[in-house]
């Protein structure tokens, strides 16, 4: 499915400058533990998460994930937007908690 399907019928706020709305997204992870979200998700997901600090950006980077969404309305810092630009991850915000979020991805053929 095309990430910009995703965010709109998902509603997703873009919270970085980066959006590839071309990509196609097939996997998705939902885990705050960073050492699963880096042994488990398969790379180009979308991962699910209520963590907002710059070790995200690390495990995403590590891990191959291309796009972050940040649940729960949890804001994101700053320097996490500033690190994201600079790794080519795209970062967005959902007021809808992980479990809400996973099933609606799931519906639309993310697994």
């Amino acid at each position: 499915m095309r990430l910009s399907d995703i965010v709109s019928k998902l509603g997703l706020e873009n919270v970085n400058r980066k959006l590839d709305e071309d990509m196609d997204i097939h996997h998705g992870y939902c885990c705050d533990l960073l050492s699963n979200v880096l042994s488990a998700t398969p790379p180009n997901s979308i991962w699910m998460t209520i963590q907002s600090h710059q070790n995200i950006i690390g495990v995403a980077t590590m891990a191959d994930i291309s796009v972050i969404i940040v649940c729960e309305g949890f804001d994101v810092p700053g320097d996490v937007i500033d690190k994201a630009d600079e790794e080519n991850i795209m970062i967005f915000k959902s007021q809808e908690n992980a479990f809400q979020l996973s099933g609606k991805l799931y519906e639309l053929g993310v697994r």
